[in-house]
């Protein structure tokens, strides 16, 4: 393949009779169809999400609901991305095949019975993270239900057939089976530090990571030694009762088994909680909304110890020490080896990117629209590590139009600077390589 290599394709043939197939129940076939990326193991079927014209013809950037591709031949597949619907399976179906909805998802599970319906194929890109450089690196995977919600709507079946769509996803494309690679919704950045606000934070705090990790082979275990640098939170779901706050419809909501851990300014509950500083003014505490991630961290995601105090423990947050309960003889991490992001030395403030997008430079000079990465909120300053180091490559998939007549449209652009992944907060983030060391944690 030739860099910048542009992708020509033709329109699915599909797009207008993919917006009349009817909402009959899922068939109950044993096995996955023939149009289906599925293992065999899973009862799963196509219906197409919509891709055609929503405006004037002459206006083809009017158009829904995903992009054609060609992953990943034209750029690697790193990502999968969990959701919840927030809406019902059935009412999903019909929102994906509805072109002036301008959203979609690779994949929608059902509730009741784990029944899964393919709605775009996974080369193509599904408009589902928030985040256009995680869409073009992704494969989302909407799970019916409602975050607030989630003990009702989040059940066996539903684990099971994510978990095995997940496995077999991560093999097919060479995937990581770790919290920096299988993302909620919630785990991704924003693309500017604008829209922060913006992003979307389900399957929420009632979404048992723990169990889901074990289904895909990956449970926690201690692999480092105890008392180390880089700890996996690892609280029992059905011991950690959390009460949190619907915020957005004023309710408070039961205590309830969660993946969650509340993290505070200082060791004492009677402390603030901590504030992520792209979504509240400096000064101003973080509270116990649901949906407010950064004074929350979840179980599955790593940290790295800043201090230890009796029945607390401080970790590096978004630039500034988080603490949370960690009572004796009470699980909530386990001691893990692996790698941690520090800035490298003379270094004070290392800008956190949303995006691993190319320099401009990497474009052609007759590119009048080059895509390239601005700093978020947060910053790695001296003296702070992060989990992390992943190697992540830069590049941009432009495709503003619905067909390849545009110019350079559909085009993916590789890019020169190298990046890492980094878990700075709730959400992964991307640092440039030259401005940090990857180390093996201590």
């Amino acid at each position: 393949m030739t860099s910048k290599q542009r992708i020509r394709l033709a329109l699915a043939a599909a797009t207008a009779g993919a917006l009349g197939l009817a909402l009959a129940p899922a068939s109950p076939a044993s096995a996955a169809g023939p149009d289906t990326e599925c293992p065999r193991t899973l009862t799963c079927d196509w219906v197409p999400a919509a891709y055609q014209q929503t405006g004037d013809p002459a206006d083809k950037k009017t158009y829904g609901n995903y992009d054609v591709s060609d992953r990943p031949g034209t750029n690697k597949i790193k990502y999968i991305v969990l959701h919840d619907t927030e809406e019902t399976f059935a009412t999903t179906l019909k929102i994906f095949q509805d072109p002036k909805r301008a959203a979609s998802a690779h994949y929608v599970v059902r509730s009741s019975d784990g029944h899964v319906t393919q709605m775009v194929k996974t080369k193509d890109v599904a408009w589902q993270a928030g985040n256009w450089y995680i869409n073009s690196d992704s494969i989302g995977i909407e799970q019916e239900g409602y975050a607030t919600a989630g003990a009702a709507w989040y059940t066996p079946e539903m684990y099971r057939s994510t978990a095995a769509l997940v496995r077999y996803l991560a093999a097919k494309y060479d995937i990581p089976l770790d919290r920096q690679h299988i993302l909620g919704h919630d785990n991704v950045p924003p693309t500017t530090a604008a829209g922060t606000a913006g992003m979307h934070w389900d399957p929420g705090p009632y979404w048992d990571w723990n169990h889901f990790m074990s289904l895909l082979g990956r449970p926690t275990q201690q692999t480092g030694r105890p008392g180390g640098q880089l700890v996996t939170v690892d609280p029992v779901f059905k011991k950690n009762l959390q009460a949190f706050r619907d915020c957005e419809k004023n309710v408070d909501l039961p205590a309830a088994p969660s993946s969650a851990v509340p993290l505070y300014t200082q060791p004492s509950t009677d402390a603030p909680l901590f504030a992520d500083p792209g979504l509240h003014p400096p000064g101003t505490p973080g509270t116990n909304c649901a949906n407010d991630w950064g004074s929350k961290i979840s179980a599955a995601q790593q940290a790295v110890v800043a201090e230890r105090r009796p029945g607390w423990t401080a970790i590096w947050w978004y630039g500034q020490e988080a603490w949370f309960q960690s009572p004796a003889h009470t699980r909530t991490t386990t001691p893990t080896a692996g790698y941690v992001v520090r800035p490298k030395p003379g270094l004070t403030d290392v800008p956190v990117y949303g995006t691993a997008y190319p320099a401009a430079g990497d474009y052609p000079g007759d590119f009048t629209a080059p895509r390239v990465s601005t700093p978020l909120a947060y910053t790695i300053k001296a003296g702070q590590s992060y989990p992390g180091g992943a190697p992540t490559p830069s590049g941009y998939f432009y495709a503003p139009t619905i067909d390849s007549s545009y110019p350079y449209d559909h085009t993916y652009f590789p890019g020169s600077i190298r990046y890492v992944t980094v878990q700075i907060g709730h959400r992964i983030a991307f640092v440039k390589a030259s401005d940090v060391d990857v180390v093996r944690a201590r």
